[in-house]
């Protein structure tokens, strides 16, 4: 984190809904966070928790029949004015098309879906790089074709493609599951971002790629200083990369805090319950690793009150009647939990 203490994204009160036939979906139901200029934000939960729509909503790329339905996206720009309200800008507007790609960038979880089969890896960088060549442009000149190759080439590299001026003319489907990994990374850093959303980066593929691909996403974060939201449900990828922790449950935020307090003294029920459900190498051998009781609500019927308090092992019987908020328990932690405060959600 840099000593600006001022957010380069603020986010309150999120909601995404989605209307079926079915009935009303709430993905993301009221989460809020901050990530600060350069700081590495980890956002964890279990498949389901809605980490992966809120990281969509903030680029407004919210699929039909799903939509913002409230609270604030709050982003600096490059030019130092005031903070604009992503949530209010329309998805296919031109400034929203200048932020999404050129500002913040996505890393998807799966890159084979990501690149056009038909089209080279390169020729879609390049064109991402002309779309947004305002980035590069030096004395007016407007970047050519061959430039924006160049530049393609340049950041082959520094991914560690090897041979990269061949490599840029190769086909998704003809490169390995690790090298498209890279080449997507290259493309989300092809314009030079504040932030960098990176969507479950390493699920794809196997460990030994996985960590030089951790590796290289904490190279590239040191080199320009980009803001990463990491979003993952591998709380070890976490701990190796994040210096704050998000805890998602249900479409909400249930504990929040710096990494080193999230891992050793969790405050949130989910969020130790969650710590316990990792291996370790100094635990016994042929014990059954514990694991969390129940499931995940459907999304059509979930509980009245905290969203966990089916599951929990601490559960009151104020918390089937009121949501708890998120509040501080803690130095630099919060929880929305009423084992520490009596806090409700207004509504």
């Amino acid at each position: 984190m840099t000593s600006d203490q001022t957010p380069l994204l603020s986010v309150r009160d999120l909601k995404v809904s989605f209307t079926l036939d079915e009935g009303l979906v709430r993905a993301v139901d009221g989460t809020s966070f901050d990530v600060m200029p350069g700081q590495v934000l980890g956002v964890v939960g279990e498949s389901g928790c809605g980490k992966s729509v809120t990281m969509r909503a903030i680029l407004q790329l919210v699929e039909r029949p799903g939509r913002i339905t409230g609270g604030e996206i709050r982003f600096r720009r490059r030019d130092g004015g005031e903070p604009v309200d992503l949530a209010r800008l329309s998805p296919r507007g031109a400034e929203m098309r200048d932020i999404r790609g050129g500002e913040i960038a996505l890393i998807p979880q799966e890159p084979m879906a990501a690149f056009s089969p038909v089209h080279t890896v390169g020729d879609q960088i390049v064109e991402a790089i002309q779309l947004h060549s305002h980035r590069w442009e030096a004395g007016g000149r407007k970047l050519s074709r061959r430039d924006a190759r160049d530049i393609t080439v340049g950041l082959f590299r520094d991914v560690g493609i090897s041979m990269p001026e061949q490599r840029v003319d190769a086909f998704s489907w003809q490169l390995s599951g690790g090298l498209r990994q890279r080449a997507m990374i290259a493309m989300a850093l092809s314009c030079k971002p504040s932030l960098l959303i990176a969507d479950e980066p390493t699920t794809a593929i196997d460990v030994t790629t996985q960590a030089q691909v951790l590796a290289l996403l904490r190279d590239l974060q040191a080199k320009y200083n980009t803001a990463i939201i990491f979003i993952t449900h591998d709380l070890g990828v976490i701990a190796q990369m994040a210096s704050y922790v998000v805890v998602m449950y249900l479409g909400r935020v249930m504990e929040e805090g710096p990494v080193d307090e999230i891992f050793h003294a969790p405050k949130h029920p989910y969020t130790k319950a969650l710590l316990r459900s990792i291996p370790s190498l100094y635990g016994e051998t042929r014990v059954a690793l514990p694991v969390i009781s129940g499931a995940l609500p459907h999304p059509f019927n979930r509980p009245p009150g905290c969203p966990f308090h089916p599951r929990c092992p601490d559960v009151m019987e104020r918390c089937s009647a009121a949501v708890p908020s998120l509040q501080p328990v803690a130095p630099n932690q919060l929880a929305s939990c009423f084992l520490y405060h009596d806090q409700a959600d207004a509504g």
